[in-house]
């Protein structure tokens, strides 16, 4: 009979093992997401359906305090409502869930005092372990966590000590897929909206645009690229303008990251210009939804989910099995090409050759 109310005594491990007809052990491990894989299926569901009828409950706090894990990790996001991070979220969730743990998750908006305040949180509640996506290249929340001792991932950015592990995609060969699309094209004058430089992912793709530009020998790259001041939508259309007052001769833009793009697109219509009829524009991450913008974004797709589950594993292996190895997984990006990239107009390309 399920027993529950205020007042009645918690079910124990030995009443389920008595009405499963089991070891008291074998409850334990049924229970244990670790290692309940040892307990058949017939066993298990067994377990599990007494357990369910008796009403009985795992004791969280008990099980941390023989284990001295909470079997919680600590998420630090800059912006829970970006685009990039919900696919990344749901796939470290997903293994976590897989393996019994919870998350997590605090969003800064990239407020370093507020971030301040989320590693004071995740300390308190004595996490196992941290995913930290929010990181900048010289970040003090690191070195912080890390007297700590407890074992930290970074995730879709890196700081510039090597220090700690992170999950991070190619970002320089990445925005070179672009470059080398836009020059396929036939442009010769390409402008960057780069991201912030004190983020990983702003100065590697900036880096990666003044190489390809350099090797493909088209116009002076660092003449050409803007640094906004975020990567958001805003930001990309104050910077958009930058660029096009500064260099009119452009044709096409290879914006940091989709939300930058998004707002050359607006910049351009508030001139009046049409894309890719006037200028191309391209991003970087495919976001969601990016495909169905007018004109539909051409950009650089990061495998989000995996960036997800290769960090949630990552970091389980250094909690579960003392593992301190330093090593980054850096992913390969692909270029996914639609319809906000095309040639230049004759027109323009006379103008350029004129000028060279």
């Amino acid at each position: 009979m399920k027993r529950s109310g205020r007042g009645r005594q918690q079910v124990t491990v030995r009443e389920v093992a008595r009405a499963a007809g089991v070891h008291f052990s074998t409850v334990s491990r049924v229970m244990n997401p670790r290692t309940r894989e040892q307990i058949t299926d017939n066993v298990a569901k067994r377990v599990l359906r007494a357990a369910e009828r008796l009403g009985y409950r795992t004791n969280a706090l008990a099980a941390s305090l023989r284990t001295r894990r909470s079997r919680v990790i600590g998420i630090i996001v800059p912006y829970i409502d970006s685009p990039i991070y919900p696919p990344i979220l749901l796939a470290i969730e997903e293994v976590l869930n897989e393996r019994g743990y919870v998350a997590i998750i605090c969003n800064t908006q990239n407020d370093p005092a507020r971030e301040e305040r989320a590693l004071a949180e995740m300390m308190a509640r004595q996490v196992d372990g941290l995913i930290l996506g929010s990181a900048t290249r010289h970040d003090p929340i690191v070195k912080a966590w890390a007297r700590r001792g407890a074992p930290l991932v970074m995730v879709n950015r890196t700081d510039q000590t090597g220090e700690t592990p992170s999950v991070v995609t190619d970002d320089v060969f990445g925005i070179r897929l672009v470059v080398d699309h836009l020059a396929e094209l036939g442009h010769k004058t390409i402008g960057h909206i780069a991201g912030p430089q004190q983020l990983s992912t702003g100065s590697a793709r900036s880096e990666g645009f003044r190489q390809a530009v350099a090797r493909l020998g088209l116009r002076a790259a660092a003449q050409t690229v803007v640094i906004a001041e975020d990567f958001t939508r805003e930001a990309g259309r104050r910077a958009c303008h930058k660029l096009l007052n500064q260099f009119p001769q452009t044709t096409a833009i290879a914006a940091a990251n989709d939300l930058l793009a998004i707002g050359c697109y607006e910049a351009l219509h508030e001139r009046g210009l049409a894309c890719p009829k006037d200028i191309s524009v391209t991003g970087y991450n495919d976001s969601p939804f990016v495909d169905l913008l007018t004109p539909p974004l051409t950009t650089v797709r990061i495998p989000q989910r995996e960036i997800g589950s290769r960090a949630a594993r990552m970091l389980l292996q250094r909690i579960e099995e003392g593992s301190a190895a330093n090593a980054d997984v850096v992913l390969r990006p692909q270029l996914v090409v639609r319809q906000s990239a095309a040639a230049p107009r004759i027109a323009d390309l006379l103008s350029h050759a004129g000028k060279d």
